[in-house]
C-alpha cells in the first residue's frame, strides 16, 4: 500500500508538466507557419518594392554625374572662351607674357574638354583649330618683335668664313621700349619671357645662339687680329668688329678669353640677365635666367672650340716652358668664374681649366703626337737620298752618366764620340769598333729618324714621370711604326729597284745596331720608372735585321731569276758550230755580264764592301753554274764546238770579276777582283771545265790523278766519263783513258 501511494504522488506531480510541454509544442507549430506565410509575403511584395526603389536611385546618381559633367564643360567652354577675350586684349596691349598665360590657360581648358570620354562635342575640333589659329597669331607677333629688338647684320653667305668677311658681322640690340610699352627690365624681357610661357624660347635662343658662335664667338677665336667694338646709341647698342695688326699668329689664351668675356658682358647686360617666369610651377623656384638657357645649348660647342683652337696651341713643346704656363690656368679660371657669375655656365662647369690643368699630361700627348707625325713624314720620304755613314760618323751619342745627388739635373748634351773608346760600364771598355758599322749609305731619312728618337728621349729624361714614360713608348712605337709603314709604302719601289732594296737593307742593319743600345744610354733615368728595367729596345733588334736581310734577299732572288732567264736563251750551249746557236749563246753570256755590271754600278758605295762582294759573288755563281750544267749535260761536243765553248767562257773568266766595283775609287777595286775565287764558289770548277774544253786524253787523265788531282776536285767521275764521251771519238784510248777515271 505504501508503495502504491509513493507512485501515484510521483505520477500526479508527472502529469501537470507534460501537459505544458504538449501546449509548448502545439504554440511553436503555430508560430512557425505564420513565419513561413510572412517570408512567403515579404518574397512575393516587399522585395519588388525594394528592386525599384535602388533602381530609382541608381538612375537619379547617374542623372546627377551626368548634370555635373554637363555643368563643369560648361565652365571649361567659359574658361576658354574667357581666355581666349583676355588673350585679346592683352596682345592689343602688347602685354605679351599675359597673353600668352591666356592662352596656355585656354590650352589647358581643351585639354581637359578633350579627356573627358563620351563627351566627343563637334565644337571641340573648331576650338583647337581657333587656338591653333591664336596661337601661330602670337607667335608672328613675337617673332616680330624679336627681329627688332636683336637685328643681326650678316655677311652675304657665300663668303662667309674669310676674315675679310667676318669683319662685317654686326648684331645690334635695342635698349628703349617703344612708344607706349610699360614693361620692367630691358624690352626684350616679356617678349623672351611670352616666348618662354609658349615652349617656343628653345628653338629661338638656339637660332640665336648658332648665329653668336658662327658669327661672333668662332672668328674671335680664330682671328687674332680680330677685337670686338661696341658702341651705344640713343636706343640701340651695336656689337661690332674692328681688326688690328696681331702681335702673334695664334692669340693667347689671355687675349681670347677677355673678347669672349667682353662679349658676354654686353649680351647679359642688354639681352640675357632676365628670368624666366615659367607657367606651372611656384614662381620663386623657377629663377631661371636666358643666359642660362643659351649657355647650356652653346658652352659645349664653345669650350670645344676654345679647347681646340686656343688651349691646344698653348701647350709648350718643350719641358723647359711648361713653369710659365701657370698663368694659363689661372686666366682660365677667371674666364670660367666670370660666366658663372652671369649665369652663362653653371656652377660645376670646369671643361677648359681641367684641359688647362691637365698640362702635363697635353703636352705629352702633344709631344708624342709631334714626334709620331715627324717620324710618318720621314718614313714617306724618298728613300733614295742618302748619306754616307762611316765607323766613326756612327758612333754612339755621350749621354748622361748616373746621376750624382739629384738625378733630374741631367746635361741635355748629346757629344758624338770621336775617341777610340766607348765608356759603357765606367769599368768595361770596349774597342771602338764593338759597335760600330761598317761604311755604307743609308737614308737621311732614316738618320734624322735616329735622331729624332733620341732627341724625344733626351726630352724624356728631363720631364715629370707620367711624360717620361709616354715619350719612351712613343719612340718604341715610332720603330714599330717604322716596321710596319716602310715596307708597305715603299712596295714597288723595294721589289723593281735593286738600290733601293740595299739602301733599305742598310736603313734596317742601322737601326738594329741603335737599337742594342739606345736602351741602355737612358737606363739610369728611365729604370726610376719603367718596372723591372723595361727600357730597352733590344727585343726589336731581330725582327729589323730580318726585315733588312729578306727585302734584300727578295732582290736577289728577282736578279737570280733574271739571269736564268737570260740563258735560257742560249739553246742549251749545243751545237755552237752553227753561227745562229754561237751567236745566241754569245749574246746571252754579253746580257748577263752587262746585268752584273749594272748592279755592281748600282750597289757600288751603298752596300757595306763585304755585303757587297756576297752578292756580286752569288750572282756571278749563279751564271757560271747554270753554263757548267748545260755544258757537262752535252753528248756530243765536236772540236769546234769545243773551241767556240771555250771562249764563251774566257769572256766570263776575263770579264766577270770586272764586275766586282764595291768603291767609287778604281784602284782600291783590283784587291776585291782579285779575291773572286773567295766569293765564287763555282769558279774553280768553272776554270777546270775550260780545261777539259781544251785538253787531250793523257791530260785529262792527269789532271784526275786517281780521283787526287784538280779535277775530282770539281767533277765527279760520271760527270768527267761523260765529258770525255762527248769530247772524243770512240778509239782504244778513249776506253782506257775512261778506265782510269774511277
Amino acid at each position: 500500500g505504501e508503495v502504491c501511494n509513493m507512485i501515484n504522488k510521483k505520477y500526479n506531480e508527472f502529469l501537470p508538466s507534460m501537459q505544458s510541454a504538449e501546449d509548448l509544442v502545439s504554440k511553436v507549430d503555430g508560430l512557425s507557419s505564420n513565419i513561413d506565410l510572412l517570408k512567403a509575403g515579404i518574397e512575393n511584395e516587399v522585395q519588388q518594392d525594394l528592386n525599384v526603389a535602388v533602381a530609382e536611385f541608381t538612375e537619379l546618381k547617374q542623372q546627377l554625374e551626368r548634370d555635373t559633367l554637363v555643368l563643369s564643360i560648361l565652365k571649361k567652354l567659359q574658361e576658354f572662351d574667357t581666355a581666349i577675350k583676355d588673350y585679346n586684349t592683352a596682345l592689343l596691349e602688347k602685354k605679351y607674357v599675359t597673353a600668352a598665360q591666356q592662352l596656355e590657360k585656354a590650352r589647358s581648358s581643351l585639354k581637359m574638354l578633350e579627356s573627358r570620354k563620351g563627351f566627343e562635342l563637334k565644337i571641340l575640333k573648331a576650338l583647337g583649330t581657333e587656338l591653333t589659329v591664336q596661337t601661330q597669331n602670337m607667335l608672328y607677333h613675337l617673332g616680330d618683335e624679336w627681329q627688332k629688338l636683336a637685328v643681326w647684320k650678316l655677311p652675304p653667305s657665300k663668303e662667309s668664313s674669310s676674315l675679310e668677311s667676318v669683319m662685317h658681322s654686326e648684331l645690334h640690340l635695342r635698349t628703349v621700349p617703344s612708344k607706349g610699352e610699360e614693361i620692367a627690365g630691358p624690352p626684350v624681357a616679356s617678349v623672351l619671357q611670352a616666348f618662354a610661357v609658349l615652349g617656343e624660347l628653345h628653338t629661338k635662343l638656339k637660332i640665336f645662339g648658332q648665329l653668336l658662335l658662327k658669327y661672333i664667338l668662332k672668328p674671335l677665336i680664330s682671328y687674332p687680329s680680330l677685337q670686338p667694338f661696341t658702341e651705344e646709341q640713343s636706343d640701340v647698342f651695336i656689337l661690332r668688329f674692328k681688326s688690328e695688326e696681331p702681335n702673334l699668329d695664334s692669340s693667347s689664351p689671355m687675349e681670347v678669353f677677355y673678347k669672349i668675356q667682353l662679349v658676354f658682358e654686353v649680351l647679359h647686360k642688354y639681352l640675357l640677365n632676365v628670368p624666366l617666369v615659367q607657367p606651372a610651377e611656384d614662381i620663386k623656384e623657377c629663377r631661371v635666367t636666358l643666359a642660362e638657357l643659351l649657355g647650356d645649348m652653346i658652352w659645349e660647342e664653345l669650350s670645344d672650340c676654345l679647347i681646340q683652337n686656343c688651349l691646344v696651341n698653348s701647350i709648350p713643346t718643350n719641358s723647359s716652358k711648361l713653369e710659365q704656363y701657370i698663368e694659363v690656368i689661372k686666366s682660365t679660371e677667371e674666364f670660367e668664374k666670370a660666366l658663372k657669375n652671369m649665369h652663362f655656365l653653371k656652377r660645376d662647369t670646369t671643361d677648359l681649366l681641367e684641359y688647362a690643368r691637365n698640362v702635363n699630361s697635353h703636352f705629352a700627348n702633344k709631344k708624342c703626337q709631334d714626334v709620331i707625325v715627324a717620324a710618318r713624314n720621314l718614313m714617306t720620304s724618298e728613300i733614295h737620298n742618302t748619306v754616307k755613314i762611316t765607323p766613326d760618323s756612327c758612333g754612339l751619342p755621350m749621354l748622361p752618366g748616373p746621376p750624382t745627388g739629384d738625378h733630374l739635373k741631367m746635361e741635355k748634351t748629346s757629344k758624338l764620340l770621336h775617341n777610340n773608346m766607348v765608356n759603357l760600364e765606367n769599368e768595361t771598355k770596349l774597342s771602338q769598333y764593338t759597335f760600330s758599322l761598317p761604311t755604307c749609305r743609308i737614308s737621311s731619312s732614316v738618320e734624322k729618324l735616329m735622331e729624332l728618337a733620341y732627341q724625344t728621349l733626351l726630352e724624356a729624361t728631363a720631364s715629370t714621370d707620367q711624360c717620361c714614360i709616354q715619350l719612351f713608348y712613343s719612340v718604341r712605337n715610332i720603330f714599330q711604326l717604322f716596321y710596319d709603314v716602310v715596307p708597305t709604302y715603299h712596295k714597288e719601289n723595294l721589289q723593281k729597284l735593286p738600290q733601293l732594296a740595299a739602301i733599305h737593307h742598310n736603313n734596317c742593319m742601322y737601326i738594329a745596331h741603335h737599337l742594342l743600345t739606345l736602351g741602355h744610354q737612358f737606363r739610369y733615368r728611365l729604370t726610376n720608372i719603367l718596372c723591372d728595367g723595361a727600357a730597352t729596345f733590344v727585343d726589336l733588334v731581330p725582327g729589323f735585321r730580318r726585315l733588312g736581310m729578306e727585302c734584300f734577299l727578295a732582290q736577289m732572288r728577282v736578279q737570280k731569276g733574271e739571269i736564268l732567264e737570260r740563258l735560257s736563251s742560249a739553246r742549251n750551249f749545243s751545237n755552237m758550230d752553227d753561227e745562229e746557236n754561237y751567236c745566241a749563246a754569245n749574246k746571252a753570256i754579253r746580257q748577263v755580264l752587262h746585268q752584273l755590271k749594272r748592279l755592281g754600278k748600282v750597289w757600288q758605295d751603298v752596300l757595306p764592301v763585304n755585303v757587297y762582294c756576297k752578292a756580286m759573288g752569288t750572282l756571278l755563281n749563279t751564271a757560271l753554274s747554270e753554263i757548267v750544267t748545260r755544258i757537262a749535260a752535252l753528248e756530243d761536243i765536236s772540236a769546234e764546238d769545243a773551241d767556240r765553248l771555250y771562249s764563251l767562257c774566257r769572256t766570263m773568266v776575263e770579264e766577270g770579276p770586272q764586275v766586282f766595283i764595291p768603291l767609287p775609287e778604281d784602284d782600291k777595286n783590283k784587291k776585291y777582283q782579285e779575291e773572286v775565287p773567295v766569293y765564287v764558289q763555282k769558279w774553280m770548277t768553272f776554270k777546270e771545265l775550260m780545261i777539259i774544253l781544251q785538253a787531250n786524253l793523257q791530260e785529262i787523265v792527269d789532271q784526275w790523278a786517281d780521283g787526287k788531282g784538280p779535277l775530282a776536285a770539281e767533277f765527279s767521275a760520271a760527270e768527267v766519263k761523260s765529258l770525255i764521251r762527248a769530247l772524243f771519238q770512240n778509239t782504244e784510248r778513249r776506253a782506257a783513258a775512261l778506265a782510269k777515271i774511277k
